[in-house]
């Protein structure tokens, strides 16, 4: 039977729910209010549409291939930057678990107490075992209770759970209807007056204003916002009529996702006051999403002239709700990527590569023995990051400082080796976008450099500022697993080379036994 090809709009729906997070736009107006809109756009066309068609180029090329992006690197410059890139790319999500296992209490608090409670937790009453640090040996519990159940093949609540994506886009909707409606109500007035120029140059964000490393730190958010395009490199050859119709779709997709981040913006502020809602000590990157969607729910109330006491249990009720919803999102996601990223790279290498048992599949199909190596390295960074004595405001800003730099570094691999890959002979150019080997190379490189300095500014801007630990463990993560990567492959060399050097020999003596006989 013929496979059905994707049509357009088939595509751009496709390629928008890869890329589109509704937790990026609550956390970008949190940190630079209506200034976050220039940097989506900025990013969208330094980065999102051409590495977009990068990894289409590279999809369609190596269609044939099993190993997905170690293939893409390793037939373009090499099998030891391939893995080393690839192994980053998996390690991202081992810093996604970090995070999410810490902070997935905070939808459980709002869903028992219509608010987050977390920073006043404490276990048997002790100021020691409170705040982050209980959230950290909580998380440990967690991690551990999911890869047990994931280890014995047990994903079936990743099914259940995934209508909470499904939940989450009806909270999108409702967001934009919701906000639209206000607005008419109050007569067009917005709750954070919109300046014009003015809006979009300066950050609401007092952390933010007077820095121009700081306002460049926040690029690395906005391309954060556009990760998982790498997905798309796999629909190239399930589009129908490609060339036309791929290109149009990935331009089509950036402009409704860059337009649709920015117009959710606007919209959260119009019924965000900055410094009355955002203003406290109390509001973290781990709660805002959730104390914006209270609020949210309160404004409603407020528009149409409920009493105080209505507009409370609507922002509780509003919370409980949105967070439930959130919950079942990432529980369905934790499930799924406590092992799949694993098993890619694990199944898309060579088995020899793995020290060990590592690399062994056991017969639930799960790699068994690598999944409770990872739990071990994730429980040990979450109990280091929270015993570490910040504050629940600075946990959770080093905790989403490291997976922004972490998800984001792995690109710069895919982004240099593609000029690399224009340069191959004989390989299959039935869908090209950038036509000359100078375009391939000079937005490889703008690519490249946009990711790179990106970075650069998000590591640096905390140091700059006093803040020497979130500086730290933002840079631990790239150059941990990088040199960990590395010694991997130089082990996996060394064996290889050992191992062809004894057949040498062998056959060198099998052979002077022949002469002699």
């Amino acid at each position: 039977m013929k496979e059905k090809k994707l049509g357009l709009t088939s595509l751009i729906l496709m390629i928008f729910t890869s890329v589109y997070g509704f937790n990026n736009i609550p956390r970008s107006y949190y940190l630079m209010g209506y200034a976050a809109i220039p940097w989506f756009v900025i990013a969208g066309i330094l980065f999102f549409i051409p590495f977009a068609f990068m990894v289409a180029e590279f999809g369609s090329a190596f269609r044939h291939e099993s190993g997905g992006m170690y293939s893409w690197m390793c037939k373009s410059v090499g099998p030891k930057y391939a893995f080393i890139g690839t192994f980053m790319w998996y390690t991202s999500y081992v810093l996604w678990m970090v995070n999410v296992s810490s902070g997935i209490w905070v939808p459980v608090s709002n869903i028992l107490f219509g608010r987050d409670t977390t920073a006043t937790w404490s276990l048997f009453g002790s100021d020691f075992l409170s705040g982050s640090r209980l959230l950290g040996i909580m998380a440990v519990a967690f991690f551990i209770f999911i890869t047990y159940f994931d280890a014995k093949g047990v994903d079936k609540i990743s099914k259940v759970t995934s209508i909470g994506g499904t939940a989450v886009l009806t909270i999108n909707i409702l967001v934009v209807v919701g906000s639209i409606v206000m607005i008419i109500v109050r007569g067009g007035q917005l709750q954070q007056p919109f300046e014009g120029f003015e809006s979009l140059k300066t950050p609401l964000n007092a952390a933010y204003q007077g820095s121009p490393i700081a306002i460049l730190s926040f690029i690395v958010y906005a391309l954060f916002a556009y990760g998982g395009i790498e997905a798309v490199g796999g629909l190239v050859d399930k589009t129908e009529n490609p060339e036309k119709n791929f290109p149009k779709g990935i331009i089509s997709a950036a402009m409704v996702i860059v337009a649709g981040y920015a117009f959710l913006i606007m919209l959260v502020g119009s019924f965000t006051n900055y410094s009355e809602i955002l203003g406290s000590k109390e509001i973290t990157l781990g709660n805002v999403s959730y104390v914006i969607m209270s609020n949210f729910a309160a404004e409603i109330g407020k528009a149409f002239g409920v009493s105080h006491s209505a507009q409370l249990a609507l922002a509780h009720g509003f919370a409980r709700v949105y967070a439930f919803i959130m919950l079942l999102a990432l529980m369905g996601a934790m499930f799924t990527l406590v092992y799949s990223p694993l098993k890619q790279i694990i199944e898309g290498t060579p088995k020899e590569l793995w020290p060990g048992k590592m690399g062994e599949i056991d017969k639930d199909g799960m790699p068994g023995n690598a999944m409770w190596i990872q739990c071990t390295i994730v429980c040990v960074m979450i109990l280091l990051i929270s015993f570490g004595g910040d504050t629940m405001q600075q946990f959770f800003l080093i905790l989403t400082a490291m997976v922004n730099v972490g998800m984001t570094v792995p690109y710069m691999f895919i982004s240099y080796a593609f000029p690399k890959f224009k340069k191959m002979k004989d390989v299959d150019r039935s869908f090209v976008v950038f036509k000359s080997q100078k375009s391939a190379t000079i937005w490889g490189y703008v690519v490249t450099i946009t990711l790179f300095l990106a970075n650069l500014f998000a590591i640096i801007q905390p140091a700059m500022e006093g803040d020497i630990k979130t500086t730290i463990w933002s840079l631990s993560g790239p150059v941990i697993f990088g040199i960990c990567a590395w010694l991997i492959y130089s082990t996996y060399e060394k064996k290889t080379h050992a191992s062809e050097a004894a057949e040498d020999i062998l056959k060198d003596n099998t052979a002077e036994d022949a002469r002699v006989i």
